[in-house]
């Protein structure tokens, strides 16, 4: 079971981009997927998940700015990130749980892809 992040990688303040997700080994259709950060120095931080059924949850820092979504015929998910800003800069992480309720706490997923950088200069 693995999933892999790609798209990270160097934008201007109020640029865009778009972060992938592709999972392989099996499926996570009906598994709460989401998005964390790391930004040097920090925590990790739960970023916006989205569940079975494609309703959402974000953090306020990203709401308006990050769409969460989910492709289910190609086991990818998805995350479009708009109106960046140097305080974004991080690696970004996707996850998915063994369940299909939501969580915003790390321990609470069970897979991990490898983590995409994102640096967004002013």
């Amino acid at each position: 079971v693995q999933l892999q992040a790609s798209g990270g990688g160097l934008a201007q303040a109020g640029g865009s981009l778009r972060l992938s997700c592709a999972a392989s080994g099996r499926t996570f259709s009906s598994n709460y997927m989401g998005w964390f950060r790391q930004a040097p120095g920090k925590e990790r931080e739960f970023v916006t998940g989205i569940r079975w059924d494609n309703v959402t949850r974000s953090q306020d820092s990203v709401k308006g700015r990050f769409t969460i979504s989910r492709d289910s015929a190609k086991n990818t998910m998805y995350l479009q990130m708009n109106s960046l800003k140097p305080e974004d800069t991080a690696v970004f992480y996707c996850a998915a749980r063994s369940s299909i309720y939501s969580s915003t706490s790390v321990t609470d997923y069970n897979y991990w892809g490898q983590g995409t950088l994102v640096t967004v200069s002013s």
